[in-house]
């Protein structure tokens, strides 16, 4: 999965939800194609947040409680789609939609079923094609956009994503699943994370404010680099919903930062 190709205390879960609704309050179809791509955007966590909760429900791990952030993070998905499809469709755009539509009837299913170990390995390999098709309706809005800005949204977005995935991975890892390259996977999510916050750091659209953020955001994941050249295998699930919910928070306030000054 590469970048062109999908690819303090514990924020509360409640903070981290209002953060991820606060763009809402606008119809998006009315909105610049800036906030189109934040949300879409959003949709790729998500895919990773799901799998992350549905690792902790497996393993009895009430660690911001899980199982209400994965109700509200399937109803998070469906009024994403439904307001991107009314957004799309006002401003007569070609997006992935339907693709994303097809992937996520059958795994929507599987989310709200209960854990099961044996279904884990392949959850994630399903919330990777969704991740993907997620990624691929994100572009295509950033290209549509024509602008820096809409790139820089894009790419700020993608952060929040993979602090969500490299958690994720680090949950399986914890619940001994099978059939996953973890050291492969987490190594391209702490690349790649790296990269594009350097890339952040030096665009011209970052501002003081922003560079703020990204400073405590590089705090944050000097956590995940440091786990990822470990090599004793430990795993401590606490600190990484810790790490990785407050990227995720930040994260998110710096792409609707980005988003916001186009307006």
């Amino acid at each position: 999965m590469t970048q062109n190709s999908f690819n303090n205390k514990t924020a509360p879960r409640a903070v981290i939800t209002t953060l991820l609704l606060s763009a809402w309050i606008s119809p998006l179809w009315a909105a610049p194609v800036d906030d189109a791509i934040n949300k879409a955007g959003k949709q790729r966590m998500i895919t990773q947040r799901l799998l992350k909760d549905y690792a902790m429900i497996g393993m009895n791990l009430d660690l911001g409680n899980p199982g209400k952030d994965l109700e509200d993070m399937v109803k998070e998905f469906d009024t994403i789609l439904a307001d991107l499809e009314a957004y799309s469709n006002k401003q007569n755009i070609n997006t992935g939609l339907a693709e994303i539509k097809s992937l996520w009837g059958p795994l929507k299913k599987v989310l709200q079923d209960t854990p099961d170990r044996a279904k884990a390995a392949q959850l994630q390999k399903d919330l990777d094609d969704l991740l993907a098709a997620c990624h691929k309706n994100t572009q295509l809005l950033s290209e549509h956009s024509g602008n820096q800005r809409g790139e820089i949204v894009d790419l700020a977005g993608r952060q929040r994503m993979l602090s969500q995935r490299m958690a994720a991975l680090y949950m399986l890892k914890a619940w001994k699943i099978e059939g996953v390259d973890y050291s492969g996977k987490l190594s391209q999510s702490i690349s790649e994370f790296a990269s594009a916050h350097q890339q952040l750091v030096e665009s011209s659209l970052t501002t003081t404010e922003i560079q703020q953020l990204l400073t405590r955001v590089k705090k944050a994941f000097a956590w995940f680099e440091m786990m990822g050249h470990s090599k004793s295998g430990r795993v401590i699930p606490s600190l990484i919903n810790k790490s990785a919910n407050n990227i995720l928070a930040d994260m998110d306030k710096v792409t609707s930062m980005y988003a916001s000054a186009s307006k």
